[in-house]
This record gives C-alpha cells, structure tokens and sequence, in this order.
C-alpha cells in the first residue's frame, strides 16, 4: 500500500501529465525512474547520509539510463525528501490515478496454475462486461489455493480457491462436532 507521501507526489505528477496530455508518457518516465532507483547499488548510493544530497542529486543528472528532464527533476525530488524507496509506490500510485482517470480497472486474478493466453482474455473481457469497464488483469500462480481462482479488483475480492472451499468444509465439520 502506497504511503501518503507517495500518493501526494503520484497526484501531483499526474495532474502535471494530465494537463499536459502526456500520462501515458508518465507512465514511461516512472517505470524508468523506478526501475533505476529500486536497483540495490543505486539506492545505497542515492539514500547514504555520508554523501551529500547536492552531490546523490548530481549523480541522477548522469546517470547512464540518461533519464529525461522531467524524471531527473522527479528524481532529485525523491532525494531531496528522503523518498527514494517509495518510488515504486508513487509509480503504482499514479498508475491507479491513470487507470481511474481512463474508467479502466485493474485486476489480480490467482490461480493454482498459468492460465492460457485465450482463457486470460475470457476472463478479462467477462469482467469487463460485468463491470462495463476495460479490465487490465494480472495473473498470479499460487499452489497453495490447489484450483479454482482468487479475483480482486478495487476493494473486491472473490475467493473460489479449493483450498478456502476446504477450509469452509473444515470449520463446518469442526463445529458440528
């Protein structure tokens, strides 16, 4: 779950791409952004109090990923403030921001097993229509639910796992005992 902190710096840079009509775009510069500051070696480097934070700010301008401007300037935010580790958090933060913004939903669907390609898209467009949403799903392979599927989307979850229908059997069993 995203800290408050997050969330503020996601709003904030997506009204900034909103205005600009670049969300999309945004969407980029933070997968970029993310994807070099959650690096081990670079976080140590840009969170180490021993370095001052001019000179860790520096060291995004030159980084060889060679971020755009826009995502330095987003980057020497973070250090100046002490936020690096959350960028991944501002990241899902602002992509909750465009997906609501577009009426899209995402959606974590877990099953015991890898889904097939044409059973991913039954399932999304089925969701879809009962939402009257684009759906974007996210497939996660658990065993330990044994079958069915676990579907979460927004504050939802429906759980027709094998492994909680046996759990339900279980508690039933024990208490009419």
């Amino acid at each position: 779950m995203a800290t408050a902190a997050a969330k503020r710096y996601a709003r904030a840079v997506f009204e900034l791409a909103n205005e600009e009509g670049q969300v999309a775009e945004w969407g980029r510069r933070l997968g970029e952004l993310s994807d070099l500051l959650s690096d081990p070696q670079v976080a140590a480097v840009l969170t180490n109090p021993t370095i001052a934070v001019t000179r860790r700010m520096a060291l995004v301008s030159v980084a060889p990923h060679e971020l755009d401007p826009e995502a330095t300037n987003l980057a020497r935010l973070l250090i100046e403030s002490n936020r690096v580790g959350e960028v991944r958090d501002v990241m899902e933060a602002f992509e909750a921001l465009a997906d609501e913004a577009a009426g899209r939903v995402r959606a974590t669907v877990t099953t015991a097993v890898e889904l097939e390609p044409g059973e991913r898209d039954r399932l999304s467009h089925q969701l879809s229509d009962r939402l009257g949403k684009e759906v974007r799903l996210d497939v996660v392979v658990d065993m330990r639910i044994l079958g069915g599927l676990k579907l979460q989307y927004g504050d939802r979850l429906v759980d027709a796992s094998v492994a909680t229908k046996l759990q339900q059997l279980r508690r039933r069993l024990a208490d009419a005992s």
